[in-house]
């Protein structure tokens, strides 16, 4: 039995992986294409202009369905945005998929033809092709499906950087196109989603945080990744790769984990932060919410900081907890996290999560 008003210095555990090569991050610039899929990606866009005029409905067949974003800073004054999708491996024929993203700003103002004078406009020439259309990102991939997960979803997970701004995301999957296509094949399974992104700006210099990540795992990299795999690995962080938890629906015999960086604290004179974070329980009840349980405050600061923690050397000051659940009766719960930086006047912000807890 859990004495309510105590905090759980037993059960939770910190995560602070402090990482000099925790870095700003950045998604990799999109690789180069195959000639396989620089025909399949035509095939790709057809599908996506066809779905936006209309001529074409969107269609699902591979059941592809969104499970979530996160917003974290990134270099050169943008935001990294990864995110997930799932999909059902059994619908996939040929164990491979074609994985497309493309990411439209919504705040972006038409791009306007260029004005030619009189004499310019003799030379032009009327049957050229106008130029190809800007977005804000896009990418394509082919992925290999994994067979041990027939039975249960796929989670796809890929990234995209961008300034702040609104956008819209544009995901496609589908089964590759057959070199040679026979007489009387189906056509390939085709799946598209569309999904808004509101993205922030963290280089105001204003005390914020990253998302928080509700993590099923988070498990240390013998080395950062390179180019490729980060790619295809967007939640791997320096020298550590956070799992994204499927949902925030848990049982008793699970931890809550989670994650999340602090951005642009106050610093003393030897360049390190003094931060507070609080992780209080609130139980959901019919009469409203009530308190349940916290957890021992962490102290970020000069004391607890590696000493060779370092703002200006690209460190990231982060937070987080592992939870374990079995105390927690069934129910609804919202966890609020509480960021106080004691060098900036005791500037205070909250972050929440809801989550649900069930016996078994």
């Amino acid at each position: 039995m859990v004495t309510r008003r105590r905090a759980l210095a037993l059960g939770s555990a910190a995560i602070l992986l402090f990482s000099a090569a925790l870095y700003a991050q950045q998604t990799p610039a999109p690789r180069k294409l195959s000639n396989a899929e620089k025909k399949e990606i035509q095939t790709v866009l057809k599908i996506v202009a066809d779905a936006g005029s209309g001529a074409q409905p969107a269609t699902n067949d591979l059941s592809l369905a969104w499970t979530g974003h996160d917003l974290l800073k990134a270099q050169g004054n943008k935001t990294y945005v990864p995110f997930s999708v799932a999909i059902d491996p059994a619908k996939v024929a040929g164990g491979k998929m074609t994985f497309y993203w493309r990411v439209v700003s919504k705040d972006a103002p038409p791009v306007a033809a260029p004005v030619a004078d009189a004499k310019d406009a003799k030379k032009a020439d009327k049957n050229a092709p106008p130029p190809p259309p800007q977005y804000a990102y896009e990418d394509l991939n082919t992925i290999s499906i994994d067979a041990a997960a027939a039975g249960a979803p796929m989670r796809v997970s890929r990234s995209f950087t961008v300034p702040p701004g609104n956008y819209e995301l544009i995901v496609v999957a589908k089964e590759p196109t057959p070199e040679k296509p026979k007489k009387g094949e189906p056509a390939p399974k085709v799946s598209l989603i569309t999904q808004k992104v509101e993205v922030p700006d963290f280089w105001t210099g204003e005390l914020t945080t990253s998302s928080v990540i509700v993590a099923e795992r988070i498990e240390p990299l013998p080395a950062q990744l390179n180019q490729q795999q980060q790619g295809e690995r967007p939640y791997a962080l320096g020298t550590m790769e956070i799992f994204p938890a499927p949902s925030t629906k848990f049982t008793k015999k699970s931890e809550l984990s989670t994650f999340l960086l602090i951005y642009n604290a106050k610093t003393d004179s030897s360049n390190k932060p003094d931060v507070t974070v609080e992780y209080n329980f609130y139980a959901k009840q019919a009469a409203g919410e009530k308190f349940f349980n916290k957890t021992n405050p962490q102290n970020l600061n000069a004391a607890t900081l590696p000493p060779q923690f370092d703002f200006a050397q690209g460190h990231q000051l982060q937070s987080g907890q592992a939870v374990p659940l079995a105390s927690f009766p069934e129910g609804d719960y919202r966890l609020e996290i509480t960021i106080v930086d004691k060098l900036d006047s005791n500037k205070k912000l909250t972050r929440e999560i809801n989550f649900s807890v069930a016996g078994s």
